[in-house]
Order: structure tokens, then sequence, then C-alpha cells
């Protein structure tokens, strides 16, 4: 846990992000404010709150009850009124934030807080973004010893230009909630829709009503802060046990709050493979003993309660865990304090990507250019697909490997060229009248961005640049016969955002 530290310095220099200019509208479910959070898996929140009503068995009572537990705050006062514009395309953006405070029943008997004492800082803090399609979702952590420009004193009305810089988990304790969005939406330009804060006797509780949760450590931990014992290996922890694990920070690994970040983000895709593969919300007992934990322990904006959470959940069903991606924000050493860090510019990408609706590390849209694959079924067959295949990655032999991939599965691939190195991972083209001829071929390419094209008349050109992944198989392929796995990789173009897919095994 943080110290209670901050630094202010002059803003000149250090990057981070912009401020969004931008209309605001007046809250009702943008309001915001400060209490114990919880750096939790929202999406059991989401998810499960979703069954509330459908699989409690549309109780009102237990509806009433539910919604009865949520605490719910208005933080407008302290976020101001020079916010970023909110989406109008249907996304929404959810901050969960976890805090050290002690306050509370039961709050004080989690380990001690690092030495610091005074207001409760933001431990960890995650920025959920659900794509307006419903298709994707992408989790955003955001180190708690970043150094960024905030409002001096958390004033609601200080221009940017009198910004200070300070480190990030100070902006809770000095003035809640409503100053942690307002110097989030500051830095990124990002509108926050609602936000939901948990305490370690609610993380506690919600853990325990899973029936545990999985962890992977690849070294043995005896942290004398948290006082957790654990063998290297996999290990499934009760609700205590995971409090102290994704609290343990400076007896395993490098001693960061980065590394921490790498074990929380593994922790809760465990936290969703569990509820998935345990079908949580087709068991009412345990669904609801989850939710009755998960909202006694929320404080939230006034608009984000069970209806809205409900409403939420039954919009996302669909994404895959492949589809739920987790980021940390790029950073570097801050030069005046190596124990700070900095956002570097790559950070932007982040933020633009979800300004912009898009996935984090994907490619920005072209004029005409549509993101791959499709949820719709494939219309055309691999064998009535031509696909010229260019190696634009600077690595040697990855078309040679991509096209033994794709014959195996019955493309019709013609000799593969090289091309100058380009950054984009995987560019799939077509001309004329050939959209689900390329839609195949792209299926084949996680992430590929699809584009039409001149001069190409039936063929497929499929680019693969730098960080181009392997080819997977697509759901019409042809023939029995395994794809191979690759021996070859093409490494990511230098600042290019890593992310975790929530199906990603724990122990990687």
């Amino acid at each position: 846990m943080p110290g209670h530290d901050e630094r202010l310095v002059p803003t000149t220099g250090i990057p981070g992000g912009h401020a969004g200019a931008g209309e605001v509208r007046v809250m009702t479910r943008r309001e915001i404010h400060a209490r114990p959070p919880r750096p939790w898996r929202r999406w059991a929140v989401l998810g499960a709150v979703a069954a509330l009503v459908v699989v409690v068995g549309g109780s009102v009572v237990a509806a009433w009850r539910l919604n009865a537990n949520i605490d719910r705050v208005d933080v407008s006062s302290g976020i101001g009124t020079d916010r970023p514009g909110a989406g109008g395309g249907g996304d929404v953006n959810i901050l969960l934030i976890g805090s050290d405070t002690r306050e509370g029943a039961g709050n004080d008997a989690y380990g001690d807080n690092d030495g610091s004492t005074g207001d409760a800082h933001s431990d960890t803090n995650l920025l959920v973004h659900l794509s307006a399609d419903r298709t994707s979702a992408t989790v955003v952590s955001i180190p708690r010893d970043s150094m960024t420009p905030a409002p001096p004193e958390c004033s609601a009305t200080a221009p940017r230009e009198e910004w200070v810089v300070r480190q990030w988990n100070a902006n809770y304790g000095m003035g809640g909630t409503g100053c942690l969005i307002r110097t989030l939406e500051g830095n990124t330009g990002v509108f926050v829709d609602h936000y939901a804060v948990v305490d370690f006797r609610g993380f506690k509780q919600m853990v325990d009503a899973l029936g545990g949760v999985q962890v992977c450590t690849s070294e043995p931990i005896d942290d004398p802060k948290t006082h957790l014992q654990l063998a290297a290996g996999r290990h499934t922890l009760d609700g205590r046990q995971a409090l102290q694990y994704v609290r343990v920070r400076k007896s395993v690994g490098d001693g960061s709050d980065l590394g921490r970040i790498e074990r929380q983000q593994a922790f809760l895709s465990s936290v969703m493979q569990e509820a998935t593969s345990t079908q949580l919300l087709l068991q009412p007992n345990r669904l609801y003993s989850f939710l009755d934990a998960a909202t006694r322990s929320l404080t939230t904006d006034p608009d984000f309660g069970v209806g809205t959470m409900r409403d939420l959940a039954s919009s996302v069903k669909g994404i895959g865990l492949d589809e739920i991606r987790f980021v940390t924000v790029p950073h570097e050493e801050y030069a005046p304090d190596p124990n700070r860090v900095q956002w570097t510019a790559s950070a932007d990408e982040v933020w633009s990507a979800l300004r912009e609706d898009r996935p984090v590390g994907g490619a920005k849209q072209r004029p005409g250019a549509s993101p791959s694959p499709s949820p719709s079924p494939l219309r055309v067959a691999p064998d009535e697909v031509s696909v010229h295949v260019v190696n634009a990655s600077g690595t040697p032999g990855l078309a040679r490997q991509a096209r033994a991939a794709l014959e195996v599965q019955g493309f019709v691939v013609e000799p593969t060229t090289n091309g100058p190195t380009v950054t984009e991972p995987v560019v799939v083209e077509y001309s004329g009248e050939n959209a689900e001829a390329a839609r195949t071929a792209a299926a084949a390419f996680p992430g590929a961005t699809v584009a039409k094209a001149t001069g190409l008349g039936d063929t497929v050109r499929v680019t693969l640049g730098q960080g181009a992944p392997a080819v997977v198989e697509v759901e019409n392929r042809l023939g029995s016969e395994p794809v191979p796995s690759p021996s070859i990789t093409s490494s990511p173009a230098p600042g290019t955002v890593q992310t975790r897919q929530a199906d990603t095994d724990i122990c990687s």
C-alpha cells in the first residue's frame, strides 16, 4: 500500500495525455464520490448482477434488498463542469477503485498500511471500457505511483494550466472519488460514466461467495506485511488469502507495484474463468450469495444501481473471455524519483483507443476499413479464397509459416513476397466484390484489419507487419490436419501497447 507522500512540481515536460474539452452534461449517472473501494473483477459484478432478476427468479424482494445494499454518493461537485464530452455511441466507461482504508467493520484486520497514516489512497485503479457494440471490453490498470498533473488541492475549478504534478494514489485521499475522476478525465480526455468502490471486507466476501479463486505463483511467497505464505505453483485461495495475494508487493519479484499489477490482472482473469467454468449465473443460491456480498460492499454514483448493472450485464453477456483485454498504462521511470513512474507518449494510444471506441493496440481505422473477424458466420469457404501473403514484419520466414498454416485449412495461397516493414500487425485487402472472401482470410488472423483496395482482382492480399499473430483455425476450414504450431514470431513495433486476454493461462 502506498504512503501518504505526494509531490507538487511544475507541470512542464510531464507527459500523460491531454485535458479533454467538451460540453458537459449535468449528471445523475455520471456523478461520483469516494469511499472504500476495491481492486476487483468487475465482470462478475456486471455479469452476476445481470442475472439478479432473471436467475434469482425476478423476486421484487430480492431485487429491493440487493439495491438497498448499495451506498450511493454524488461527487459531481468534486469533478467540476469542464469535462470531456460524453461518448454518444453507446460505449461505457466505469472506474473501479480499490483503497487502502482501514475504516469500516473488519477492514482493520487485513495487514498493515505500509506505515502510512491519514486518509485512504486509491491502491488499485481500473478503468473498464465496454464497446458500444458490446463485442469487447478493455480493463486499463493505472499504476498508483504514476506522477501526473492534478488539480491543486483537488480544486474543481482550477484550469488545466494551473495543475501540479502529484502521485496518482494521493488524489483519492485528498479529494475523494471526485478528485480522482477529475484528474483522470483531465489527463486522458476519457469521460467516466460510472464508478464503483469496494473495501477489503467486501473483496474477501465476494471471493468466498465464488468458492475461492485459483492463482499461480512462479516463486514461493512469504510476505511479512500481508502474512501470506504460499509455495510456488497453483493454489485455490479463499477470500482472506486472495486479499493478501493481490496486496503482496515488496516480497515478490522486483517488489514493485507494477509487478503487483501483473498479478492482479492474472487474478482477475482467473476470477472470470472461474465464474464462466462453474456457470455461476446458472446457480441461483451461489449467485445470490455472491450478489449479496458484492452489493453490500459497493459504493457507487447515484445512477449505478442494480437496474443499471443488470442492463449492462445483459448487454455484454455475449462477450467471450478472448475479447476481454487487460492493459497497463505505458510508463517509464520518473526522473526526480526512481520509485515513481510517469506515463510515456504511448499512453495516449490507450486513451485514444477508448475515446474512439476501438480495441487497445488495434490499428486505427482507415476510411472504409473494418476490424475482423465479424461475429456472423463466414460465407466463403477457404478453397474459394486465393491469398497472397506479404511479409512486411522484418522477421524472415513469417510469410512462409503463415502460408503453410493457411494451406492446411484449404486456402489457395500464391507464392509469398516481402515488403517494406510496417507497424500494423495484419491488414487484409481485397478488390471488387470479394469482401466475404477477405473476411474468411481475416478470420485466420486475430485482430486483422480489412480494407478495400484496387487492382487485386480476385486475390486477397494479407500483409503481415510487426507483431503479426500466428494463424488460427477458421470456423469453416477444410480437412482435419492440425494447423502447424508456429516456430517464428514477430515482435511488436517499439512502443506498441501490450495487452493480456482474460482467457490467458494464469501461469503465463
